[in-house]
């Protein structure tokens, strides 16, 4: 399956602003099932990009932009062809082993509702967990602009799919699983899809490999997910994170399109 994906990101400023300073966390990589066909950032004003790579292996874009700024808008738009795999993903950046990804952070430390979730450590028992995440939390998908903690979305009535891979983590963890947060686009099965916000789901180490969990559609993920970044947790993934210097306040408008790629296209 070929993939299009078009983010849009537009900030608005009250005050105009000296200087933006943004971590991106845009870059899909390869793998043995995901290959990047053509992807491009462009920026509406005067900025640098300088390529990087974090600490977790992900392609990274550091973005300098020089005021006056009163608006800032930033596009991403890619293809990215997928083929079929159930077994574990492979042909990813590793700087880490899979041990470093038992550890708790603040955001996904685990209460008993999260500990009640996950009952063994298999690839059933995960893709069990994943089950019953989407059962127990009815999906939000209405932007959150910050980032809650595990704990804190176990709590709600509703969970957004950041919430979840969160809970996801926390659970596979406190059952032992190294387990980390996946950043990223996924189409879910429609012919498009129009989101206020990127997706996001989980990966498990089990037995021989790591595999991934969407926990927002309730199982092992299609051929329909684009992955972008991993982390222990969603302030390590995050697409975007930054500083800006200026008085006022900020408006923030996102719009993530994702669709089938065309013959033509």
């Amino acid at each position: 399956m070929r993939l299009t994906v078009q983010h849009e990101t537009r900030y608005r400023f009250t005050e105009p602003q000296a200087r933006i300073v943004q971590l991106l966390r845009l870059v899909p990589g390869d793998t043995t099932h995901q290959t990047v066909v053509h992807w491009r950032i462009d920026v509406d004003c005067d900025a640098r990009l300088r390529d990087g790579v974090d600490g977790y292996g992900n392609k990274t874009l550091m973005l300098y932009a020089e005021g006056p700024i009163d608006t800032l808008v930033l596009t991403v738009s890619g293809e990215v062809l997928l083929t079929e795999d159930d077994g574990a993903i492979e042909g990813t950046t590793e700087p880490f082993p899979p041990e470093l990804f038992h550890r708790e952070t603040p955001l996904t430390q685990a209460d008993d509702t999260i500990r009640a979730l996950a009952t063994g450590g298999d690839l059933a028992a995960m893709t069990a967990l994943a089950a019953a995440i989407h059962a127990r939390w009815p999906l939000d998908r209405r932007p959150v602009p910050t980032i809650r903690s595990a704990e804190a979305a176990a709590a709600d009535d509703t969970a957004s799919a950041r919430d979840m891979a969160q809970i996801f983590v926390a659970a596979a963890r406190a059952q032992g699983v190294p387990a980390r947060y996946v950043s990223g686009y996924s189409l879910s099965g429609d012919v498009e899809r129009r989101t206020a916000t990127p997706h996001a789901w989980a990966e498990a180490y089990v037995g021989d490999g790591w595999y991934a969990f969407d926990p927002a559609m309730g199982g092992r993920p299609g051929l329909d997910h684009v992955r972008v970044a991993t982390a222990l947790d969603a302030a390590g993934a995050a697409p975007i994170a930054g500083v800006r210097m200026g008085q006022g306040d900020e408006a923030i408008d996102v719009e993530v399109v994702v669709a089938e790629a065309t013959e033509e296209g």
